[in-house]
């Protein structure tokens, strides 16, 4: 059985994830990015000082973006106030934990202290994501049809609905997680490599802006 972050991590780089269960490294702890999440209604508040919270954008969008996630997501109230979070879960072939679990319908959530992209979700979040649904399918014996990806320094909320597409991603990303025993090919996405904390040890070439522009 797979954990979830290593099917999601195995998603972006097998040869980071070679690295990090080599080193036995843990993943980077939460802060309080992520507890933004959990504060959604606070943050709508006009009343709250926005300029005091780690959020990524000014006061004004941020709020906009809430109310248009609020208006897209049928489940944003209860995204709001969660009757579960920090959920344990053990599916068939994966475990690991669904930052919220919500009922109606039932789904679980990914936050991310990151930054979304223009549309949908990244490709390692949505695999992620996926993984977490079957794996509280599995649990509740019962059909999950969506899970949730937040972005709440962003004050944006992203559905992804399991569709064959998906899940075909989470089952290539739940082989290659299972495959990795030894160091897997470099990625060719040399954008993933300059901020990656194995670079120098993995042995890429990356070049610098100054060095791109002569």
């Amino acid at each position: 059985m797979q954990a979830i972050t290593d099917v999601s991590l195995a998603a972006y780089c097998a040869r980071k994830l070679y690295y990090r269960r080599r080193d036995d490294s843990p993943y980077p702890e939460r802060d309080e990015r992520h507890e933004l999440a959990f504060r959604y209604d606070e943050l709508r508040d006009p009343a709250t000082d926005l300029r005091a919270e780690p959020i990524a954008v000014s006061p004004t969008a941020y709020r906009a973006a809430l109310g248009r996630s609020g208006a897209r997501i049928d489940a944003f109230d209860a995204l709001c106030n969660p009757p579960k979070r920090d959920v344990f879960l053990t599916g068939r072939q994966v475990r690991g934990v669904a930052h919220k679990v919500v009922e109606e319908p039932l789904a679980p959530s990914l936050v991310s202290a990151g930054v979304p992209p223009e549309t949908g979700v990244w490709a390692p979040q949505t695999v992620r994501a996926v993984a977490m649904a079957k794996a509280l399918a599995w649990t509740r014996e019962t059909r999950v049809e969506r899970a949730y990806v937040e972005y709440p320094t962003h004050g944006v909320v992203r559905e992804v609905p399991l569709t064959a597409r998906r899940t075909g991603q989470f089952r290539r990303a739940l082989r290659t997680a299972a495959s990795v025993t030894g160091p897997p090919a470099r990625t060719r996405d040399r954008a993933k490599c300059e901020p990656c904390e194995y670079r120098d040890e993995c042995g890429v070439r990356t070049r610098s802006l100054r060095s791109l522009l002569g």
